[in-house]
């Protein structure tokens, strides 16, 4: 099992002089100490316009500044957004090189389409389009990579024969990876020799079949870059402290607040009549999401159920550990956590950084010493 980190840059409100500054400068401080104790991912998302949810719209920029002050650490962009006009793939893989470069070959890039209207809206992105995008544009970020000259001409890029610089430093390329929410997704990560970002915060019990539907895809894939990445990332939240109601008083409130606002993010799409097929998934959460919010607005109900399950990371080491282990006994291969959550202290989450790094990732690279020791 891997460990990650990912950051949204979250800022709920109310805000003090110079939070965005704090938020970033403290990010990084987390991410330098997350190095130095053995983590081995970080990853950082792309989103526009949410407000409170995620501050984080230049990952490239931040996870850049990251790159100089770690050693290690694996550098995520978990994930970069495809369709156009958010991104033009050419720009992306110079981009993504140019990081590849200055991480000293530590690069990882997750790709996406969005999946929220109020970002593909505010962008004038027709939704039907954003998949066939994505789709063409994570076949020409590898050929960009990997030829010296480039030329394409599809359905939504045409681009005469260019010389695309810089390169990756990584051969043949960088790993790709593609962020997963409904189950559609996994398949198509796994139809295309990609990694599965599973960032819906599925827990174990519900997450295998999703996995299940990754690996009999991947099993036949076609890759679109020169290699298959057969990695399945699967994410949680993190608050560890000495104790379990230290760890609670911190995370629940938290947690809290990030299912209600992953609720209110897909609100917009039960309002448009015309979504189309591939985001009725996101159609019927919103559904689902107001109807929650009317049985259980404070939220306290749903953090429950997930509390008693035991696959929240909230908790003492002994308890996240346990924790953790369900996701191992699921077959994933990576755990990324959300530590910079709500409106935890930087303290706290430091705390968090250090306890996983001391009294939990190494119980699991023992255990995995010792299983390779018995083959």
């Amino acid at each position: 099992m891997k460990f990650g980190l990912i950051y949204e840059l979250q800022q709920q409100k109310p805000w003090v002089e110079n939070q965005e500054y704090k938020t970033y400068h403290d990010a990084l401080d987390q991410i330098e100490l997350a190095d130095k104790v053995g983590f081995d991912y970080v990853w950082e998302v792309e989103h526009h316009f949410l407000v409170e949810y995620s501050h984080s719209s230049a990952p490239e920029v931040f996870l850049a500044a990251a790159s100089q002050r770690t050693k290690n650490i694996r550098i995520g962009q978990g994930v970069a957004l495809l369709p156009n006009p958010f991104n033009h793939p050419i720009r992306v893989a110079e981009r993504a090189a140019a990081l590849d470069i200055v991480s000293d070959g530590r690069l990882e890039l997750g790709t996406g389409r969005s999946i929220t209207e109020q970002e593909l809206g505010g962008f004038g992105i027709d939704p039907a389009d954003s998949r066939p995008m994505w789709e063409e544009a994570i076949q020409m970020i590898p050929k960009i990579w990997t030829n010296e000259t480039f030329a394409w001409e599809g359905d939504y890029f045409v681009v005469p024969p260019r010389m695309v610089l810089p390169k990756p430093i990584q051969k043949p390329h960088p790993p790709l990876w593609m962020a997963c929410t409904q189950p559609d997704s996994f398949r198509i990560a796994g139809s295309k020799g990609l990694g599965a970002l599973s960032f819906g915060f599925i827990a174990p019990g519900v997450l295998e079949a999703s996995l299940s539907i990754y690996r009999d895809a991947i099993s036949d894939a076609n890759p679109v870059g020169e290699f298959v990445n057969n990695q399945f990332a699967a994410t949680s939240f993190a608050c560890v402290a000495p104790t379990d109601e230290e760890a609670l008083e911190f995370g629940k409130p938290a947690a809290e607040f990030f299912q209600e606002a992953i609720g209110i993010l897909f609100v917009p799409w039960a309002k448009k009549a015309d979504a189309p097929s591939s985001y009725q998934y996101y159609v019927s959460l919103a559904q689902m999401a107001e109807e929650r919010l009317k049985q259980d607005p404070d939220g306290a109900f749903r953090f429950q159920e997930q509390w008693d399950s035991g696959t929240l990371c909230i908790g003492s080491p002994e308890r996240v550990r346990d924790a953790v282990q369900k996701y191992v006994d699921a077959g994933c291969d990576q755990l990324i956590v959300m530590v910079q959550v709500g409106r935890i202290p930087h303290e706290k989450v430091m705390q968090t950084i250090k306890l996983m790094g001391e009294e939990v990732i190494p119980h699991f690279q023992k255990a995995a010493t010792a299983g390779a020791s018995a083959v």
